[in-house]
C-alpha cells in the first residue's frame, strides 16, 4: 500500500509538472504572438477576431458557407488599400495591390517563393505530389536547373510545331458538339472543355491517346479533379486529417496522387527504353525534355522524381489554365482579368522594405492577387463590365495589375501551350456554333486551387445560323 501511495505521489507529482510545463509554453507563445501583433499592428488590416486566431474564424466561414474567399480579399483591398495585414496566430501574410512592390518582388529572383504554401505541396496527405518541381522549388538554383531543361520544349517556335495535334484534337471537340446540337443534348461546356485539354495535353507532351471525349472510363480526369479538391482542404485546413468523416476522402486523394505520378513514371520510362533502343519516337515534349536533359551536367539520382513532379505540376496547372479563357487575343485578356485560373501567388520578404510608404519588417509572407487587382475600379474603369477593348493595342497597357500567369522569372511555364490550345479551340466553336446557358446556370466561381466555373457551363449548343427551338 505504502509502495502505491508513493508511485500516485510521483504520477500526481509529474501530472503538476508537466500542466506547469504546458501552461509556461502556451504563456510563451502567447507572448510571442502579442510581439508579432506590436511588429506588424501598423499595418493597415480588418479587426482581428480573437487574439490568437486572428482572421482565420472569419476566412473559414467564408469557406465554410460556400461562398469565394478571394471576394472577401476584394472587399479587404477596397477597404484597406493596396497593402493590408492578415493574421492567423503567429503568421501575418500580407495582401499587397501595390503595383510598384508587385514589380519589384515578382520580377526579381531575391524574393523567393513563400515555404509557408509551396512547402506544404510537397505532399499532399503524406503522398508525394508536387515534390521539388518549378511550382515549389525553393533553391533559386536548383529551379533554374528545371527551367533551363523545360524551358526548350514550351517556347512558341516549338509549339507552333504542334499545331496539327491542336487542330486535330479541336476537331474532335467540334465533331462531338455537332452530335449533341443534332440530338438536341445539353452541353457541359466545363466537363467538354477538360477533356479536350487533357487530350491535347497527353498527346503534345506524351505522345499518348487518351481519347476522353469518346471514353468515359479513364480514371485520369477524376484523379485530377480529386487533386485539386484535396489541395485546397489541405492547404487551408489544418485540421482536416483529424477528423474520421473525412479518412474516405483522403485515401481518394493519395490514390489519385499514386496514379497521376505511376502513370507518369510508365510513360517517362517507356519513352527512356525506346531512345536506347534507338527506336523512332514521337517529336513531342517529352523527348524534347529528355534530350534536354541529357545534355545537363550534374544529373542527380533523385531527377527522376523531380521529373515526376513537373509531370504531376503540368496537368494540374495547364488543365486548370484553360477553365475560362475565350478567343481572340483581347477577349483572352479581358477574361482572364475577370477570371484569371490561378488566383494569385506569393513570396517571402526577407528584408525589410517599405511598401506605399509603410514601412515592412523582414519575415513577412506577401500575397498578389491578379484576381483581386483586375476587379479595382482604380486599375480598370467599371471593373466587373466585361471590355476587351481595355485591352487594344492603342490602350494604355495595365501598369503591374494585370498577371494571371504571375510575373518575372517564375511566371508559368505552360502559359503559351494554354492560350494556343484555347485560341484554336474557341476559334473553331465560335466559328460553328451557337450557344445558350440553360437556366440556373450562373457566372459564380469555384475554387479548387485553380479558379472554374461553378456551374459547369452548361449550354444549349446550335449550329451557327440554325434557328432557335421554339
Amino acid at each position: 500500500m505504502t509502495l502505491f501511495h508513493l508511485i500516485a505521489g510521483w504520477i500526481g507529482y509529474l501530472l503538476i509538472c508537466l500542466l506547469g510545463l504546458i501552461l509556461i509554453a502556451f504563456l510563451c507563445f502567447c507572448l510571442y504572438i502579442k510581439y508579432i501583433h506590436l511588429k506588424y499592428d501598423h499595418i493597415p488590416g480588418p479587426p482581428r477576431d480573437s487574439f490568437i486566431f486572428g482572421h482565420s474564424p472569419t476566412l473559414l466561414r467564408e469557406m465554410s458557407n460556400d461562398r469565394f474567399v478571394h471576394d472577401k480579399f476584394l472587399e479587404w483591398a477596397e477597404t484597406y488599400g493596396p497593402v493590408y495585414r492578415i493574421n492567423g496566430m503567429h503568421v501575418v501574410v500580407l495582401c499587397v495591390t501595390c503595383p510598384e512592390t508587385t514589380k519589384e518582388v515578382l520580377m526579381s529572383p531575391k524574393y523567393p517563393k513563400d515555404s509557408l504554401v509551396y512547402k506544404r505541396l510537397f505532399n499532399l496527405f503524406g503522398q508525394r505530389f508536387f515534390g521539388n518541381g518549378l511550382i515549389t522549388a525553393q533553391n533559386h538554383d536548383e529551379w533554374y536547373k528545371q527551367r533551363r531543361i523545360m524551358d526548350p520544349a514550351f517556347s512558341s517556335l516549338y509549339l507552333r510545331g504542334q499545331m496539327g495535334v491542336f487542330n486535330e484534337r479541336a476537331e474532335k471537340l467540334m465533331d462531338k458538339l455537332a452530335d449533341m446540337a443534332d440530338t438536341n443534348t445539353a452541353a457541359n461546356m466545363h466537363h467538354l472543355f477538360n477533356c479536350v485539354t487533357l487530350d491535347v495535353i497527353t498527346k503534345v507532351a506524351f505522345g499518348v491517346e487518351l481519347d476522353l471525349l469518346n471514353k468515359s472510363d479513364s480514371p485520369f480526369p477524376n484523379a485530377i479533379e480529386m487533386c485539386l479538391k484535396g489541395m485546397v482542404h489541405y492547404l487551408r485546413d489544418s485540421t482536416f486529417q483529424l477528423y474520421p468523416k473525412n479518412k474516405k476522402f483522403i485515401n481518394e486523394v493519395k490514390k489519385s496522387c499514386q496514379l497521376l505520378r505511376s502513370t507518369g513514371r510508365q510513360w517517362i520510362n517507356e519513352r527512356k527504353m525506346a531512345v536506347q533502343n534507338g527506336e523512332d519516337v514521337p517529336k513531342d515534349i517529352l523527348t524534347q525534355i529528355l534530350k534536354t536533359a541529357d545534355k545537363e551536367e550534374n544529373i542527380a539520382n533523385d531527377d527522376e522524381e523531380l521529373m515526376l513532379d513537373n509531370f504531376v505540376t503540368f496537368f494540374i496547372a495547364v488543365q486548370g489554365a484553360n477553365a475560362s479563357v475565350q478567343v481572340s487575343g483581347q477577349v483572352l485578356k479581358e477574361t482572364l482579368r475577370l477570371y484569371p485560373t490561378a488566383p494569385g501567388t506569393s513570396r517571402f520578404i526577407p528584408n525589410d522594405i517599405v511598401i506605399n510608404g509603410i514601412p515592412i519588417p523582414a519575415g513577412v509572407s506577401c500575397v498578389f492577387s491578379s484576381y483581386v487587382c483586375g476587379r479595382l475600379d482604380k486599375f480598370f474603369e467599371d471593373p466587373l463590365k466585361f471590355d476587351p477593348e481595355r485591352f487594344h493595342p492603342d490602350a494604355a497597357k495595365p501598369y503591374y495589375c494585370y498577371y494571371p500567369f504571375a510575373l518575372g522569372p517564375r511566371s508559368c511555364l505552360g502559359q503559351t501551350f494554354a492560350q494556343m490550345e484555347a485560341k484554336v479551340v474557341m476559334a473553331k466553336l465560335l466559328q460553328r456554333f451557337d450557344f445558350s446557358l440553360l437556366p440556373g446556370q450562373s457566372f459564380d466561381v469555384l475554387d479548387t486551387g485553380t479558379l472554374r466555373p461553378k456551374s459547369g457551363v452548361v449550354c444549349n449548343i446550335r449550329h451557327r445560323g440554325q434557328t432557335p427551338a421554339a
